[in-house]
């Protein structure tokens, strides 16, 4: 069994009424503008569906510096001469005839008010960004924006983008997208405070799951009942497509088709999240359909619970992020070797046919990396992306696992060393057949240390004591935490 971890948590008073203010908006612009050189900056946002039934949600990058949730805008930062000299918000104007059918919304009139910034058409956005170009005539152009070409056609930012660098040689071009995500990587304390609520709204869900769950229930009823508690809860919608996978869909990492009938005996994974305010939790946890883990289950269970352990015990203000992904793989490979799925923690595999290249024994069964940031996106920049430390505003997952797909041995590469491993692993691997289990959770770094906040059952016994409670309907709400919440960060309650 795992040891008791004890992870430092701090007692917080609900954060229902965390909102990201104009102030820290401003902020987040004016520390882009420092790491810019002169220049002009723009950030586009997403685009207003092809037709308004459609669900809008806002690009990121956009939504971080511009706290602005409606279609169609653009933000611009000029800087000459060392200082911001202009920051523009492109907005749809007023539109009563539109608006009838997708809103009301905030026109160009609003945006002083609103966000500080000096408000103009949409429409005029190209105009602008030619004229203020022609007139700095050297400097970096940087851009966030849709630049890629999509079914072999370049997209409509890419050919603006393209157009206006044609029309001004002497201007260089910087990626605007980089500038955001350094600053995205450390979040500020009332990010920190929208993804505790985050993960606090999945974890529920999670439990409600738990007790729910049963043979020959289909996934698509446990995803509709996760995807209620978010919004029930007060989340925006989920942060991803809800992943519930069972028998071999468990081994499937991004499996979401979920329709399935789920069986006796199988695993089931449910890898979730929630958007809260624009904020994404990812919380994964695999349970026993049946509510009871055969032994092999608890086996191979115990090993991947006992790498996440690991992998937390490194996770410390200063420590290198990779030293949670070495210490997590090598208990990894050390339980596989002990079930038989490999030779040795150590050992190796032909990769290809042609032989040459070895790869891990482990990679057959672990095939992704130990976590990732968590923010805006569900896959969003951290920090030690950069600088390989965590630090006080890193927000991330820890999230090992191992999938043991009915077709492994068909598909390892047909070399001699190759089919001497087989030979040795075979019986386990059919023992194991069709097994997935992950456990992922979210953490936080503050000044006090590392800080769980996904706390959902996770243990052996915890998650078949929650299985074996009666699920009788959705679990009451909190009416004092939920704030209903439907645009995001930065737009008016």
């Amino acid at each position: 069994m795992a040891a008791a971890l004890t992870v430092g948590v701090l007692v917080r008073p609900a954060a229902a009424r965390a909102q990201i203010g104009q102030d820290e908006f401003a902020q987040r612009r004016a520390a882009l503008a420092a790491r810019m050189g002169d220049g002009v900056f723009l950030a586009i946002g997403g685009e207003e569906p092809a037709e308004d039934y459609l669900i809008f949600n806002q690009r990121s990058p956009f939504l971080y510096l511009a706290g602005f949730n409606e279609p169609s805008a653009a933000l611009v930062i000029v800087k000459r001469g060392g200082a911001v000299t202009r920051t523009i918000l492109f907005v749809q104007p007023k539109d009563p005839s539109r608006e009838t059918w997708t809103g009301t919304r905030v026109g160009v009139a609003g945006v002083q008010p609103l966000t500080g910034m000096e408000g103009r058409p949409s429409s005029a956005m190209r105009a602008t960004v030619d004229s203020v170009l022609g007139e700095i005539a050297t400097g970096t152009f940087y851009v966030a924006a849709d630049q890629s070409p999509q079914h072999g056609f370049q997209s409509g930012e890419g050919q603006l983008i393209q157009a206006l660098r044609a029309a001004h040689a002497g201007i260089q071009m910087g990626d605007g997208g980089d500038l955001i995500d350094h600053l995205r990587g450390h979040k500020s304390a009332v990010e920190l405070e929208l993804l505790r609520k985050s993960a606090e709204i999945t974890a529920i869900a999670q439990r409600e799951a738990m007790k729910l769950i049963e043979p020959e229930m289909n996934e698509f009823e446990v995803q509709a009942l996760i995807e209620y508690t978010f919004r029930r809860n007060g989340a925006d919608r989920p942060s991803f497509s809800t992943i519930v996978g069972s028998g071999p869909n468990s081994t499937t990492l991004h499996y979401s088709a979920d329709d399935r009938f789920m069986r006796a005996g199988d695993l089931v994974v449910m890898d979730i999240g929630s958007s809260y305010r624009g904020y994404s939790a990812d919380v994964t946890r695999t349970v026993p359909v049946s509510g009871t883990f055969t032994a092999d289950q608890r086996a191979l269970y115990q090993v991947v619970r006992d790498a996440q352990a690991a992998g937390e015990r490194q996770a410390r203000p200063g420590t290198r992020a990779r030293v949670m992904s070495d210490s997590a793989s090598a208990v990894l490979a050390a339980g596989l070797t002990r079930l038989g799925l490999i030779e040795s923690p150590d050992a190796t595999y032909d990769c290809r046919e042609e032989g040459g290249r070895q790869c891990r024994q482990l990679s057959l069964y672990y095939f992704h990396a130990l976590g990732h940031g968590i923010g805006l996106d569900v896959h969003d920049p951290d920090q030690y992306y950069e600088t390989g430390v965590l630090a006080p505003g890193s927000a991330f997952t820890i999230e090992p696992g191992v999938y043991v797909r009915g077709n492994l041995l068909d598909i390892i590469p047909q070399t001699p060393r190759n089919r001497v491993m087989v030979e040795k692993i075979r019986a386990a691997v059919m023992r194991f057949a069709d097994t997935g289990i992950r456990i992922e959770d979210d953490y936080l770094i503050t000044d006090a240390g590392l800080e769980w906040i996904s706390r959902a059952p996770r243990e052996i016994a915890e998650v078949e004591a929650m299985m074996r409670e009666t699920f009788a309907g959705p679990a009451p709400r909190d009416s004092v935490k939920v704030n209903w919440y439907r645009r995001g960060p930065g737009a008016r309650d």
